[in-house]
């Protein structure tokens, strides 16, 4: 914060109120105005601006300072982490790897709930986390209807499943993107990264059950129970562990990766009794069987990734960069003029680094793809480069916006003063925290946009009510991930993927229960562990 008082109108009802315009105007453009993303994040930054710099009486030098540092952050780390992850996603399609990866997949089984739980559940949250902005849903839904399944109900079914992954997508960011808040009390990534361990552990557990459950009932949940302990067991574990010794960045690359592994290995001994097909009289597609040399090709962009990203993400290598590290010379703390704050006595600050960020990991994993490949050309790289740029920029720029308006709301004190007022529920908050998030990612798509924007007031209410400001942050991210399966932009892809637009309200209402079931179970357990931390 800022600025000297949170509280102008000296009146805490009034201020709070006043404080969430921008919020309350974000959620009416996108929702009674029917105002497209990037329209209602300009529009909402322009109000934000106003209430900021006239009501709340941000310095302008400060306000703009805000504004460039959102922009910034927008595009250094964010967009270049989408950018680099989406580009090596289409590269190794261009390649041929990611049609090879499909049929190593489908080959392991004909039963139609294994392939759920392989292409479904892990395989959706590889993608997730290899890529994020809705390829796992686009891809795996048709993967499924390739195989035999459904159209909206591939849809749904890769809707739910995407809960499990939903907050660690694109390598990590929704979480990452903690760290460019500078939230109240420092939270920081990697502490809201182990309290969603506590909540996202039993999410994770219990939706291979729920999957099967909605495709074949109990008798499936009997049938293949012990591929479905495989599949839970590996990637809950897993991904824990990393949550809470290693942070966000690889949470949905390498535990999924394991369970598929293990599932196959286990289902070379291990089938269902009754083999079960949704449509029982169809005969299976017929599926290219890989050496094993053309399997580790298909996958080698994914796990050379794996092992950049893990680089990237340990401390000594963070500790390259820092004052005195052998790599200090490449970074660089630029201080924006005019943003001086006579209440803080500091100045807004852009860290450059662009050796040290997740993106280069990303990029350099491209480059050895290319190499790699003995069929796609630099030029083809590029096309691929550009033809990714023109799907993405409006989605970088609309986190640009919101970036922005986070970043006014907390320098000006208007998250501060919202959090005073909402922490007027007293103990109860943690009860309501995630339905914030649910709002949130309903209303954007995004949990990265959903943290933006209530993560800065999920901080603010946790000192006024005594409870760890990590835990309601991650619950924030939890409730946003709940909301993932029916976010109107989720639920527009999904369609649009499986050839059934028109149908949203349709597959809204098929997606619905599964959305809010989870979203209940998370404020319970929220409240439950804000008695205990």
């Amino acid at each position: 914060m800022l600025v000297s008082s949170f509280d102008p109108f000296n009146n805490l009802v009034l201020s709070s109120l006043v404080a969430s315009i921008p919020i309350i105007l974000f959620l009416l453009c996108l929702t009674i105005f029917k105002m497209k993303g990037i329209y209602a994040a300009i529009t909402t930054l322009v109000v934000t601006l106003i209430v900021a710099t006239l009501i709340f009486k941000l310095p302008g030098g400060s306000a703009t300072g805000a504004v460039i540092e959102g922009f910034y952050q927008g595009w250094l780390p964010i967009g270049y982490i989408v950018i680099m992850a989406v580009w090596l996603y289409k590269l190794s399609t261009k390649t041929g790897q990611f049609g090879m990866i499909q049929d190593s997949i489908a080959s392991i089984s004909q039963d139609q709930r294994i392939q759920l739980l392989l292409i479904g559940f892990s395989f959706n949250a590889f993608l997730e986390g290899a890529a994020g902005f809705g390829v796992p849903i686009a891809i795996c839904s048709l993967l499924l209807i390739y195989l035999g399944f459904k159209p909206l109900q591939a849809a749904m079914l890769c809707l739910v499943a995407n809960a499990a992954a939903g907050a660690f997508g694109a390598i990590g960011l929704p979480v990452a993107v903690i760290d460019t808040l500078n939230l109240h009390g420092g939270i920081s990534a990697i502490e809201v990264s182990r309290y969603s361990t506590f909540t996202l552990a039993f999410i994770n557990f219990f939706i291979p059950f729920l999957l099967v459950f909605i495709l074949d009932g109990f008798k499936g949940i009997k049938e293949t129970l012990p591929a479905i302990l495989v599949v839970s067991i590996t990637y809950t574990v897993l991904q824990g562990i990393l949550t809470l010794a290693q942070g966000p960045e690889l949470a949905d690359i390498i535990p999924p990766l394991a369970s598929m592994g293990a599932l196959a290995l286990f289902s070379r001994k291990f089938q269902p009794k009754n083999i079960f097909r949704i449509q029982k009289d169809a005969k299976p597609p017929k599926i290219r069987k890989l050496s094993v040399k053309e399997v580790l090709y298909a996958w080698s962009p994914f796990y050379i990734l794996t092992i950049f990203v893990m680089i990237w993400s340990m401390p000594f290598f963070k500790k390259l960069f820092l004052p005195g590290g052998a790599l200090s010379f490449l970074t660089a703390a630029i201080p924006l003029p005019g943003t001086m704050s006579e209440a803080t006595h500091k100045s807004i600050v852009l860290n450059f680094n662009i050796i040290g960020q997740t993106g280069t990991a990303i990029l350099l994993t491209i480059i050895i793809t290319l190499l790699l490949s003995k069929n796609t050309t630099l030029k083809d790289a590029g096309l691929l480069l550009g033809e990714t740029f023109k799907e993405l920029w409006i989605s970088i720029f609309t986190i640009c916006f919101i970036l922005a308006v986070s970043k006014l709301t907390t320098y000006g004190g208007l998250s501060a003063a919202m959090g005073q007022g909402i922490s007027k529920t007293g103990g109860i908050f943690p009860l309501l925290s995630p339905i914030l998030g649910w709002i949130g990612v309903f209303m954007t798509g995004s949990v990265v946009n959903n943290n933006s924007l209530f993560a800065p007031i999920q901080a603010s209410v946790s000192s006024q009510i005594g409870v760890s400001g990590g835990l309601l942050v991650a619950a924030n991210t939890a409730g946003g991930v709940a909301a993932k399966i029916i976010s109107p932009q989720s639920i527009a892809i999904a369609t649009a993927a499986v050839k059934e637009v028109g149908k949203e309200s349709e597959l809204l209402k098929m997606s619905l229960r599964f959305s809010v079931g989870i979203l209940v179970f998370i404020c319970i357990w929220t409240f439950i562990l804000s008695l205990i931390f």
